[in-house]
Order: C-alpha cells, then structure tokens, then sequence
C-alpha cells in the first residue's frame, strides 16, 4: 500500500495517540497527508513532528467535550482543509463503571464525544460534498456496543459505541450519493492508552493480558491490528463497502474461549 493514499489528505479525530495515531501514520507512509486533532497539545505536537518527517501534517488541539472548542474545530476544517477526502473518528475514552453508580457528568463525558463526532463529520462531509471527488469515513466503534462483559461494566460507553454504530448506517445511507462510503471497526480489548484512564500505568501491561485468553486468537490487539483494518476501509481496495462494522477482535464475536 505504499502510494494506496498518494495525494489524499486524512483528518483524523483522536489522532494523537493509539489506532488513530497508527492510522494517521500508514496514510502518511502511503503517499497521503494527516490534520491530528488531540486534545495533549503535547501529544498533538509530537504526533505531527513525527509524521511530517515522511509527509505532511497538521495539528488541531482541542478538547472534545468543549463545545465551544469543537465550534473552533470546525471553523479551522473548514477555512483551511476542507480538501480533506479521508476521515477517522477514533477519539474515545473508556471507564468501567457499574450502572448504578453513573451520574449525570459521568454519562454525558461519552455523549459529548459523539456530539462532536458528528458535528466534525458534519463539517469534513460537507468539504467532501462540495468537492465532488467522494471519500471515506471509518469510525471506530466497539465490541461493547454488540455485547456486555460482566468484568468491565460499561453501559454509558456501549450506548455511546452502538449510537456511533448507528450513525455508520444512516450516513452510508446518505451519502453514497455523493461517492463518500462510510463504515466502522468494532474492537475488542486492544492494547492503546485509553486503559491509562483508570489503570496505573505499571500494571497496564499485565491487566491487559489477562483477557488474552477472551479472544479466541488468544492475545489482545494492536493499535497496528486497527490501523491495518482501517486504512483497508479507506482505501480504494474496498471501493464496494460501505454500512459495514467490521468486527476486528480476535475472535470474540464469534465466540468466546
């Protein structure tokens, strides 16, 4: 796939860190370009510094869960790249908590997210639109969104995932008029920063691999595991695929060990 993104430029929601990150990297070292939105300015820097040694890059910070900062966002994708053609929404957090302890603040941390999913979708689509040229979306959803696991409850994330599920459906739906194909990928347990939330760092590694043995390949993912996925969604290889969640888990929809 080394010129499978030659020319096409790549904004991509949460792409500071994890599958987004990896993801950003492989357009890159495909020919394409990247527009990083984070909200670690730090991480957003060292992102686009990395990747603009093989391409071009840009960096967004912006907190996600600030409606006014997401206003800003926008504002900048539409004023200076809206020649974007390749979208991935992959910005997400991840706390197991069990249903009856969520509050209000709690539950709206995974709905502000989609908020501003879909108003940035909203924006880049409308480049995409006025381009006339199509596109692709990926978003990533989530294993939680198709089933529950008593060890990590999660009912506020997996209502968000299956809503973001949801919107796949409906923009492949209505935006196929306009060339623009729109799918996702449902993960399992993947090994990306977002456990950092609420497990210490030292014992990341460990509590990871505790849940090897759910998935029937027998190990968790790779950010590398999601990009592969993701970047085969954007590309012209799946030019005839558009409405799908692509369960890239190890396994475990398919059954678990």
């Amino acid at each position: 796939m080394s010129d499978a993104f030659d020319g096409r430029k790549l904004v991509v929601v949460g792409g500071s860190s994890g599958m987004g990150r990896q993801t950003a990297a492989d357009v890159v070292a495909g020919g394409g370009s990247a527009v990083i939105i984070g909200r670690d300015e730090s991480k957003v820097d060292r992102t686009v510094m990395e990747l603009a040694a093989n391409g071009r890059a840009w960096g967004i910070t912006a907190d996600l869960a600030d409606r006014e900062q997401v206003a800003d966002v926008q504002k900048q994708l539409a004023a200076e790249h809206s020649d974007a053609t390749l979208l991935v929404n992959a910005a997400g957090i991840f706390s197991p908590n069990p249903f009856l302890q969520h509050d209000g603040a709690f539950y709206d941390s995974y709905q502000e997210i989609n908020r501003a999913i879909f108003f940035l979708t909203q924006t880049v689509v409308r480049g995409m639109v006025d381009a006339g040229q199509g596109g692709a979306i990926v978003n990533v959803g989530s294993m939680w969104a198709h089933q529950a696991l008593a060890a990590t409850p999660a009912s506020a994330y997996s209502m968000a995932k299956a809503g973001l599920h949801a919107l796949t459906h409906n923009l492949a739906i209505e935006l196929a008029e306009h060339g623009i194909r729109v799918n996702a990928v449902a993960p399992a347990v993947v090994a990306t920063p977002i456990f950092e939330a609420f497990i210490p760092p030292e014992k990341v590694a460990e509590t990871l691999e505790s849940f090897a043995g759910l998935h029937p390949l027998g190990r968790v993912g790779t950010a590398e595991d999601l990009a592969s996925a993701i970047t085969f969604l954007l590309s012209g290889q799946a030019s005839w695929i558009t409405g799908a969640i692509l369960n890239v888990d190890g396994g475990v929809m398919a059954g678990r060990n």
